[in-house]
C-alpha cells in the first residue's frame, strides 16, 4: 500500500502498449461497490474471496500490467496463478515512505484503526516474505515512476 503499483504500472503499460488492469477496480466493477464498502459490509474473507476470483479471471486474458492489492500474496493460490501467467515485480519502500504516502487517505479499510502507523507495519513484516519472491524487486524510495517503469521495462526483456 503506497508502493506506487497504480502509478507505474499506468505508466509501464503505457510504455510496452499493453493495457493496464488495477484488480481493485475489477472488483469493485464486478461486485458494484468500492473497495472501502466491501470491508465494511462483508468483510476482509470476503474480499480477498473476490480478489482471487478476479487474479483467476485476468490470467486468461492476453499480455496486460496488471496492479494488485498488497495483500493478494496471501493466499498462495494467487501467488502461484501470478507466477505461472507473468512476470512478478515487489516496488519496494521502507514503511516509513510508505506510510508518508498513505497517511492522508482514509480509504484504506486496513488502515482504519486506532493506530495505524502499527498496523501498516503488521501488514508490511507479514507480506515482505511472499514480495521477496518476485521476479524482480525495485526500489521505490527516492526515484520517480517514469524511472521505475523504464527500469522495469529493461528487465522484463531479460525474462
Amino acid at each position: 500500500m503506497g508502493a506506487g503499483k497504480t502509478t507505474v504500472g499506468k505508466i509501464l503499460a503505457e510504455r510496452l502498449k499493453l493495457t493496464f488492469i488495477d484488480l481493485d477496480e475489477v472488483i469493485e466493477k464486478e461486485l458494484n461497490l468500492t473497495i472501502q464498502e466491501i470491508f465494511s459490509r462483508y468483510g476482509e474473507d470476503f474480499f480477498r474471496d473476490a480478489e482471487t476470483k478476479a487474479v483467476r479471471s485476468i490470467a486468461d486474458k492476453d499480455r496486460h500490467v496488471v496492479a494488485a492489492g498488497g495483500g493478494v500474496v496471501l493466499r498462495k493460490e494467487n501467488w502461484q496463478v501470478m507466477k505461472a501467467n507473468g512476470f512478478t515485480v515487489y516496488l519496494r519502500a521502507p514503511a516509513e515512505v510508505l506510510w508518508s504516502r498513505v497517511k492522508n487517505n482514509t480509504s484504506r479499510p486496513l488502515l482504519q484503526v486506532e493506530n495505524p502507523f502499527e498496523r501498516l507495519c503488521e501488514l508490511f513484516s507479514q507480506r515482505i516474505p511472499q514480495y521477496e519472491k518476485a521476479d524482480l524487486i525495485v526500489d521505490t524510495e527516492n526515484v520517480s515512476p517514469e524511472y521505475l517503469a523504464l527500469e522495469i521495462a529493461e528487465k522484463m526483456k531479460n525474462f
